[in-house]
C-alpha cells in the first residue's frame, strides 16, 4: 500500500463500504491509496482505489483497517464525506447481522428495504448543524434500484451457496455488546428481521450527502432469541470465515454489474441530486447561517450557496 499514489485525479462513482467479514476487496487492481482530511477528520480507513473492468471502485473499511473503531466510535461523518467528495454517488455497504427470522439462517444474505433506529445518540448522526438546519427524506432508507442489483446478481448465483432474502428490516442497535434476550425477542415482536451495529447513522449520512446507498446483510447468527445457541464472537467469526467467499462473490458479481452501468442515472444517483441542499436554503435563512458550518458544507456540496 505504501508504494502506490496517494492522489487521484479521475473521479470515482462507486464505493464499497466493508464491515465485519469483508476487510478488502481481492482480485482487483490497486491504483491509488487516499487519506483525505474533511471537516470532520479522516476516514476510518485509507480510501483504495482500485481498478475493474476499466471501471474504478472506491473501498473503505468501515472499522479501520486493523478493525479498531468500536461500532460507536465509527468516523461515520467523515467517511461518507470522503467518499462524496472523492466522487462517489454509489455506495454497496456490507455488514454482518444477527438474524431475528428462523427462515434466515446463518451464511444468508439479506438485501434490508427498512431500518429501526435503536442508537443511542452518541453517535454524530448529521452534517447539518452548528448553524445549518437541514431536513432530509428518509421513508426508504435505501436504495431500490441498487436493491434490484444486487436481487438480480444473486439469482445468478443461486444453486452455488449464494441464499438471498430480498427484503428485511434491520434493528440498529447501540452496541458494542450484543441484546439481551428480552431485548431480541422485543425487536422480532417489532417486525425485525436482523440486527446489527452499523448500519445507522451511516445510512443516514449517505442520504444527507445525496448517495445512492444498498446494504448487503450477511446472516452470522440468530442473536439470543433463539433457544439453542447464544451469539458470541466466536460463533460470528466461523460462519463468517465459512461465507466468505460467498461475500466475496455476490460482492463481486454487483460490481461487475454496476461497472456496465458507470455513467448511468442510477449509479450517479441523478434521483438524488438536490435532495438535501434545497432544504440547506429553505431552512436557515442568510443571516442565520454560521460561516464555518457552511464551510463545511461546501465540501460536500460545493455549490451550495450559489444563488
Amino acid at each position: 500500500m505504501g508504494d502506490l499514489p496517494t492522489t487521484f485525479d479521475k473521479p470515482v462513482h462507486i464505493a464499497v463500504i466493508g464491515g465485519t467479514g469483508l476487510g478488502q476487496l481481492e482480485g482487483y487492481e490497486p491504483i491509488a491509496v487516499l487519506n483525505p482530511i474533511t471537516p470532520w477528520g479522516p476516514p476510518a480507513s485509507p480510501i483504495s482505489i482500485l481498478s475493474h473492468n476499466g471501471t474504478y471502485i472506491a473501498f473503505l473499511a468501515r472499522h479501520g483497517l486493523h478493525h479498531q473503531f468500536a461500532p460507536h466510535e465509527v468516523p461515520n461523518r467523515a467517511s461518507i464525506a470522503a467518499l462524496r467528495h472523492i466522487g462517489v454517488r454509489c455506495v454497496i455497504a456490507f455488514t454482518a447481522v444477527g438474524s431475528l427470522r428462523e427462515e434466515i439462517k446463518p451464511m444468508d444474505f439479506v438485501v434490508p428495504h427498512q431500518v429501526i433506529d435503536r442508537t443511542k445518540g452518541i453517535r454524530p448522526f448529521t452534517f447539518f448543524e452548528g448553524g445549518v438546519v437541514g431536513h432530509v427524506g428518509f421513508a426508504d432508507p435505501f436504495d431500490a434500484g441498487l436493491a434490484q442489483v444486487v436481487k438480480k446478481c444473486a439469482e445468478h448465483l443461486d444453486g452455488e451457496g449464494v441464499v438471498l432474502h430480498e427484503k428485511g428490516t434491520v434493528i440498529c442497535m447501540e452496541g458494542p455488546m450484543f441484546s439481551t434476550r428480552a431485548e431480541s425477542h422485543m425487536y422480532r415482536s417489532w417486525g425485525g428481521d436482523v440486527i446489527n451495529m452499523s448500519t445507522l447513522p451511516e445510512a443516514k449520512l449517505a442520504r444527507e450527502a445525496e448517495l445512492a446507498y444498498q446494504s448487503i446483510c450477511m446472516a452470522t447468527d440468530y442473536d439470543c432469541w433463539h433457544s439453542f445457541e447464544d451469539v458470541n464472537v466466536e460463533m460470528v467469526g466461523k460462519y463468517m470465515r465459512a461465507n466468505s467467499q460467498n461475500a466475496k462473490r455476490l460482492v463481486g458479481a454487483v460490481l461487475d454489474q454496476l461497472s456496465k452501468l458507470e455513467h448511468s442515472d442510477l449509479v450517479m444517483a441523478k434521483h438524488l441530486e438536490g435532495y438535501a441542499q434545497g432544504g440547506l436554503k429553505f431552512m436557515t435563512k442568510p443571516e442565520g447561517r454560521d460561516p464555518e458550518a457552511m464551510k463545511r458544507i461546501e465540501y460536500l456540496f460545493p455549490d451550495a450557496w450559489k444563488s
